[in-house]
């Protein structure tokens, strides 16, 4: 590449991520979820003459920006939870898909003059994925019950593998003229289900396996950052899903975290990993917003009346099916987990399925799998209305990212659907049982080494932990008695925060004063850090 050419791509680089940050600041201000922004943001630069056109190739999206974000959602997704509710998730990453691309099929030529069942089969294949990335990022940040929010985040990590596989079988109705047999479909769907789970704990076991011995917290973090490209290549090496190898490993790995990690590649790991997804987060929101000028010149000439009319149709027609598998869904699986499972297990209420209906948005995955449909049949003929289901496609993410987007937590607070769980006794309980057995692991401890300065240094230790445990048993009462408000709380953080603040003020004065060094000066000010870090989180 010409060293100018270089300078330009390095340019352009630069701007879109100054134009994250810049966005992302705004939306913490207007407490807007920031993907919202970024695409209207991108949408917008796409309008400026001098800013270049930036096509958003699928294989770039699929080999290089999908593994690292869906493995980065694995991490933070719950074992436990997505376990307990994984009849639900498959009830809506299996079943909808289907149904979604059904429907799709069906009513295509109703809406779309020229579309025939299968090209409405593509068109129904296409947009019919929900996005991880995007509604971990706005769901979370509403007030979503977390009982919603992990069947939500569980069926957008899984549904990515379905609509590939959908959308497979649907260019081939096109491009050949052939329908698979609903044998071979069914056999294929199984491979690539448990080919790719298979392949995604094969590689989290490798990885773990090369992680535990290893202490230095840079390599251990340099191997993670690496696993989710290994997984994904593996899953589509062996003809499975590469989706699902990335998330199985990512789940396998989030899980076992706690032996396989060193304390300080922990909390490395973590920043890093908030860090890339942030950033690939942004830039993916932008690009998308930036393909406005490679979806257009298809559509020429421009009968906006026509484009608009079909976009909207569409986008109520997905949210309509959605809103119409909901409830029946939702029945079917609680009878399953009752009936077969043994779960105490209610269905979603009326509007609890609203707000599961609503969260269906849209994502980089839609405009990927349109961007990668052939451009010609076997017959050398051209791909029927391929433009077409690119602009709809685009159309779509736009309508459920930034409409459904935008009221979701409206319509969630109106439904009354916003009650957080309550994990206080949890982590109290938790925190009890983790003290007595410290207790019990230093009376062991006193009772193998009888040596005086060993003896000190465990009544020392012993202190600490009754101190503690007596703390956790004031806390639980006082809990029992009366719970903080939320805006006491809050005034607790901030006071604590301010607290912090004229530590880190004397820590660097100690500084400056040369009384400390500058590895004195890491150390303190990385546990206050950590205060802070946990302050946050609660």
């Amino acid at each position: 590449m010409p060293e100018s050419q270089l300078h330009f791509v390095e340019l352009v680089l630069v701007t879109l991520v100054a134009f994250v940050a810049i966005l992302a600041a705004l939306a913490q201000r207007l407490k807007v979820p920031y993907p919202i922004l970024m695409v209207l943001g991108g949408l917008v630069l796409s309008f400026v003459p001098i800013f270049p056109n930036i096509s958003l190739r699928p294989d770039f999206v699929f080999l290089v920006i999908l593994p690292p974000l869906l493995f980065a959602a694995a991490l933070q997704t719950s074992w436990r939870e997505f376990k307990y509710n994984l009849v639900s998730i498959s009830m809506l990453a299996f079943g909808l898909v289907a149904f979604t691309v059904a429907g799709v099929a069906v009513a295509a030529h109703l809406f779309f003059p020229g579309f025939d069942w299968r090209t409405g089969a593509v068109l129904g294949a296409v947009v019919c994925t929900t996005d991880a990335i995007a509604v971990g990022a706005i769901a979370k940040r509403i007030g979503m019950p977390q009982y919603l929010l992990d069947i939500v985040e569980g069926e957008s990590l899984l549904n990515d593998a379905t609509g590939l596989l959908a959308l497979e079988f649907s260019v081939a109705l096109v491009v050949s003229g052939t329908i698979p047999s609903i044998g071979h479909g069914v056999l294929q769907l199984l491979w690539m289900v448990l080919g790719g789970c298979v392949a995604g704990l094969f590689v989290g076991w490798v990885v773990r396996t090369m992680q535990r011995p290893l202490q230095g917290s840079a390599l251990q973090t340099m191997i993670s950052l690496a696993t989710p490209y290994c997984a994904y290549l593996l899953g589509e090496g062996i003809h499975a899903s590469g989706v699902l190898a990335t998330v199985a490993c990512g789940l396998y790995l989030g899980r076992q975290a706690s032996t396989t990690y060193t304390s300080e590649a922990r909390l490395d790991s973590h920043a890093v990993w908030n860090t890339i997804d942030f950033i690939l987060n942004g830039l993916v929101f932008i690009l998308i917003g930036l393909q406005l000028p490679a979806v257009l010149p298809g559509m020429r000439p421009l009968d906006w009346p026509r484009l608009l009319t079909a976009a909207l149709s569409l986008s109520l027609l997905l949210i309509g099916l959605r809103m119409m598998w909901m409830l029946p869904g939702s029945r079917f699986s609680a009878l399953i987990r009752r009936r077969v499972l043994g779960q105490n297990m209610v269905p979603l209420s009326a509007r609890q399925a609203i707000v599961v209906g609503w969260s269906g948005l849209r994502g980089v995955l839609t405009l990927a799998a349109a961007l990668s449909l052939p451009e010609t049949t076997a017959t050398g003929a051209p791909f029927p209305h391929r433009d077409m289901i690119l602009f709809l496609a685009f159309s779509v993410i736009l309508v459920t990212l930034v409409g459904q987007g935008l009221t979701l937590p409206w319509i969630t607070r109106r439904l009354g659907v916003c009650a957080a769980t309550n994990t206080g006794a949890e982590e109290r309980d938790a925190r009890r049982a983790m003290t007595l057995a410290a207790l019990a692991e230093v009376e062991a401890l006193r009772a193998a080494k009888p040596e005086p300065s060993f003896q000190r240094a465990l009544e020392l230790l012993d202190q600490s932990y009754k101190r503690r445990l007596e703390l956790i048993q004031r806390e639980d009462d006082q809990t029992k008695e009366s719970t903080p408000s939320r805006s006491e709380m809050e005034t607790f953080s901030g006071i604590a925060t301010q607290v912090r603040e004229a530590e880190r003020k004397e820590l660097s004065r100690l500084e400056a004063s040369a009384e400390i060094g500058d590895m004195t000066l890491r150390k303190l000010e990385r546990e206050l850090d950590l205060m802070d870090v946990r302050s946050l989180h609660g």
